[in-house]
């Protein structure tokens, strides 16, 4: 059934058949990293590819084992966090700020993510690192649990080559 434009009832003039092309709902996974200022991988996680990256922040910092120094207590964690603008959230501000971590995260609006990527390239850096690993490159493995081990060991292995050098 057709109306006087030739359309079909329920869509309007205009509109594209199909799914959008550019839809977020796309299966997959996604790696998430943590790193030092060397590139060294501190905490990996994995998630699914249509979820939004603020859901991964707050178990990859809890996820950092505390370091064990010569004097004084144990480190937990970084001194300072630099992140996109992905992760402007008051809150995840609010939850850093509790565990005296600085963020330096670039504000949706007003800063310009250019400044913050002279940091953020070592992160793209580590992350190329792991997609040199042929298994993360493609996920192959089905169940989660394997595809966050192979990153594990991918991690690892980073840290391996770095500290060896």
């Amino acid at each position: 059934m057709r109306d006087r434009l030739g359309q079909r009832p329920g869509r309007q003039r205009g509109e594209l058949t199909g799914p959008n092309p550019v839809d977020r709902g796309k299966r997959g996974s996604k790696i998430h990293l943590l790193t030092d200022r060397a590139g060294l991988p501190l905490s990996v996680g994995i998630s699914a590819a249509n979820t939004h990256d603020k859901l991964a922040l707050q178990p990859l910092v809890r996820g950092i084992a505390p370091v064990r120094s010569r004097r004084g207590p144990r480190r937990r964690g970084p001194a300072k966090l630099h992140g996109d603008k992905g992760y402007d959230y008051a809150d995840l501000r609010r939850w850093l700020r509790s565990r005296g971590i600085t963020p330096r995260i670039a504000r949706r609006g007003i800063e310009s993510s250019d400044r913050r990527g002279r940091y953020r390239w070592v992160v793209e850096r580590t992350v190329s690192w792991l997609s040199g690993c042929r298994r993360l490159h493609r996920r192959y493995e089905r169940t989660p649990e394997r595809f966050l081990a192979f990153v594990g060991i991918a991690a690892t292995l980073i840290c391996h080559r770095q500290l060896a050098k």
